[in-house]
């Protein structure tokens, strides 16, 4: 067996390990890259990625957003998940994911259903990207007034 074909079954073996680990789950931080991406992570975590998913480049993924969702329970804003999760440990993060009860438009009961192995690759992937950006606004109070755009919610009657 030559050198090259050796080196050649050894880096097969351990992209199909990869692939199998992504497979079954196992935690990882490329499981997590795509968890963001599937579970709509970055739909409002991200400035401008629903609009453009395929143009904003992952270096500036989970640093929150200015843009507003605002309802009876007042205006929420995404929260920067690159300043946050480095600050938790996993177990930290799991605890916090199993009894989330955000405001809306936060998707609590997906975090609720998700297996503890996803959990763990999206925590892993969000602090292999870093520390980066700045804290979302404040959330604000039901009858406070924005300053910054906002997704209105319930669409206000039609005139």
């Amino acid at each position: 067996m030559t050198v090259t074909h050796s080196l050649f079954r050894l880096t097969l073996a351990t992209c199909l390990a990869g692939f199998c680990a992504l497979a079954q789950g196992e935690p990882s931080i490329e499981r997590g890259r795509y968890l963001v991406q599937v579970s709509g992570c970055n739909d409002c975590h991200t400035a401008g990625y629903s609009m453009a998913p395929y143009q904003v480049p992952e270096r500036t993924w989970l640093q929150g957003d200015s843009l507003g969702w605002s309802g009876p329970w007042g205006t929420t804003y995404a929260s920067n998940l690159r300043l946050l999760l480095p600050r938790l440990g996993e177990a930290q993060w799991l605890a916090l994911a199993r009894k989330a009860n955000y405001r809306p438009p936060m998707p609590n009961q997906s975090l609720h259903l998700m297996e503890e192995d996803d959990l763990r690759s999206i925590y892993r992937f969000v602090v292999a990207l870093g520390p980066a950006g700045n804290p979302a606004p404040t959330a604000l109070p039901p009858g406070q007034a924005a300053l910054t755009p906002v997704v209105q919610f319930p669409a206000p009657p039609a005139p």
